[in-house]
């Protein structure tokens, strides 16, 4: 055992990728951190009513996150990855498609707000944080540092922006400013963000940006294999955020204040999935020239390792709910209690889901992924418009893990490409504790 140990560490494979994943996490527990507590300070200032309203917003843009980047982030990294010759291609042609993703975003939304029971006001709200996407196309400087496996440059633009839209938040809050003002810095971290990867691009790779070029041909390709990703992207962001806009349309602002806690709650995890999963995807993509059962082994030890750190917190924080809740968010927000104890399991799904997109996008089986998404999506919002009816806002919760078990991993059973899937979550499902066999 030590010596397989020795072995494993000494790896310079291991050590790569250890130290790039070790940047990525440290990163996201720093905004965990900070951004958590801040958040609270904002919870606890707005108050039920208002804070509901504004994570209304936030949740009816992500309905379009999906448009907004057009599905290119995995394609690009693995293309990166894949034809390195070609980055300067690959770069310049996927920031001009994000590009146009934004502004199609703004458009789309410009349409859908007249289908929808909201004011001018909360309209508004919408709108500047939708504008947050047109600055968020510059992460393909994101996507160029992980095909490199150097994402401590990522991290120290994120650092930049997350301290520098806090100390604005505080502010805010000391100043009494109005709930639109807290839109304005969701805009504003984006600004910030973007001017830091630009910054960082420029200083630390050898990439020359005069260099880049669109190709018409390039966008078919990169747009060719990223349209499915694009349809299952909607499907995602449709059960993951459908919840609240329904709960808004349905029961009113201050319920989605409730449960937005329970929400924030458990997303605040997700770092640790996407951090891990993204840093290893290289890694994933590299085994898979040398042999499909060396590639299979990642991929279960992947899953493994995500199950076991999700079932550890979400009985953690089952068991602290009530302490977390009256502690932080004082108890104008008692009724999420409740609701946090049932909503924080549906993060073993959000974890398996994270990690098999990388799968579906390795295996390219993106056309038969989207299926189950949108399967996934359709139940959870039939569920929500009658639990929520019957039951309140536990009906909404009731529906998310539902509908997230259906789109993570039964949803495989319906294909046998993506039987393989089903297997490998099944078997780290049945042996989470025995992570072996590890070689990076």
């Amino acid at each position: 055992m030590r010596e397989k140990l020795a072995h494993l560490f000494g790896h310079k494979g291991f050590v790569r990728y250890f130290k790039n994943t070790s940047w990525l996490m440290a990163e996201k527990i720093l905004r965990m951190v900070v951004g958590l507590f801040v958040g609270i300070w904002v919870a606890r200032y707005l108050g039920p009513d208002k804070f509901g309203l504004l994570s209304y917003a936030q949740s009816f843009v992500g309905l379009f996150a999906a448009i907004s980047t057009l599905g290119l982030d995995g394609i690009v990294v693995r293309e990166l990855v894949k034809r390195p010759e070609k980055e300067y291609v690959l770069i310049g042609t996927a920031f001009v498609l994000k590009i146009f993703g934004a502004f199609l975003t703004l458009a789309l939304l410009a349409v859908v707000v007249h289908f929808t029971s909201n004011d001018h006001y909360t309209n508004l709200l919408v709108f500047i944080i939708a504008s947050a996407t047109i600055f968020q196309s510059f992460n393909v400087v994101d996507l160029y540092f992980q095909s490199k496996v150097l994402s401590r440059y990522v991290v120290y633009a994120n650092i930049v922006s997350l301290f520098a839209s806090s100390i604005v938040k505080v502010l805010l809050i000391l100043n009494e400013a109005p709930l639109i003002a807290f839109a304005w810095v969701v805009l504003f971290d984006s600004f910030v963000l973007a001017c830091g990867f630009v910054y960082f691009f420029a200083r630390h790779s050898t990439f020359n940006i005069q260099h880049l070029k669109f190709k018409g041909e390039t966008a078919v390709s990169l747009l060719k294999d990223s349209w499915p990703l694009i349809l299952s992207g909607v499907a995602i962001s449709t059960y993951m955020k459908i919840d609240q806009v329904m709960i808004q349309e349905m029961l009113g602002s201050k319920e989605v204040g409730y449960y937005s806690v329970a929400v924030k709650f458990s997303e605040v995890w997700l770092f640790i999935a996407v951090s891990i999963t993204n840093s290893l995807f290289p890694a994933i993509i590299n085994a898979k020239k040398e042999s499909y059962e060396k590639y299979e082994n990642r991929v279960l030890n992947l899953y493994r390792l995500l199950v076991l750190i999700s079932i550890f917190i979400s009985f953690f924080v089952y068991l602290i709910a009530d302490k977390l809740v009256l502690y932080m968010y004082g108890e104008k927000y008692t009724p999420s209690i409740a609701l946090l104890q049932m909503y924080v399991w549906s993060i073993l799904f959000v974890f398996l889901n994270n990690a098999s997109w990388k799968w579906y996008i390795s295996e390219n089986l993106q056309n038969i992924a989207n299926f189950r998404l949108f399967l996934g999506a359709a139940v959870n919002i039939v569920l929500n418009l009658i639990w929520i009816k019957y039951y309140g806002l536990i009906g909404a919760v009731y529906a998310t893990l539902v509908s997230y078990a259906i789109a993570t991993y039964f949803g495989n059973l319906l294909s046998r490409k993506t039987m393989p899937n089903f297997k490998l979550q099944t078997i780290a499902l049945i042996t989470c504790l025995n992570i072996k066999g590890v070689r990076l």
